[in-house]
C-alpha cells in the first residue's frame, strides 16, 4: 500500500499556501514543515507530501501522474475544484459524472502543474 505521495515544486511557500487552503476542503492539515518539504494528512497519518527536490534540479510534473482526493460527495468535489481553481490552481476537466456514472470528479493542477482530483464513487 501507499504511505503518502510527493509532489516536487519550485517555490514551496507558493505550494504550502495552496495545500494550506486547498486540503482543509477534506478535513486535512499542514503536519509539519521545514525549508525543503511540508507534509500534509488527518487523523495523524501523513497522505501527501511536497518539496523541493533533493538532487537540486528544477521540480517538473510526471505525465500520467494524478492524486485523487476522496470527496463525500457531489458538493463536495464542486468546493475543491473551485477552491483549487481560486488558489491559482488550473482547470482540467470540470466536476461531473465519470466511468458511465460510477464516480463524480473534477480535475485540477496546482500552481507547479501537478495533476489532482477531487472524486466520490457511487454507490448502487
Amino acid at each position: 500500500m501507499i504511505s503518502y505521495t510527493m509532489f516536487g515544486t519550485n517555490n514551496l511557500e507558493k505550494a504550502m499556501a495552496f495545500y494550506d487552503a486547498l486540503l482543509v476542503e477534506v478535513g486535512a492539515n499542514r503536519m509539519f514543515h521545514n525549508e525543503r518539504m511540508a507534509a500534509y494528512g488527518k487523523d495523524g497519518k501523513m497522505s501527501l507530501m511536497v518539496c523541493l527536490p533533493y538532487d537540486g534540479k528544477p521540480a517538473c510534473v510526471g505525465n500520467g501522474t494524478m492524486v485523487a482526493l476522496s470527496a463525500t460527495d457531489e458538493d463536495q468535489v464542486g468546493r475543491i475544484y473551485r477552491k483549487a481553481l481560486e488558489l491559482g490552481g488550473s482547470d482540467e476537466g470540470a466536476p461531473g459524472p465519470r466511468a458511465e456514472g460510477r464516480v463524480y470528479a473534477g480535475y485540477f493542477r496546482d500552481p507547479d502543474g501537478n495533476k489532482l482530483n477531487a472524486i466520490c464513487f457511487k454507490t448502487a
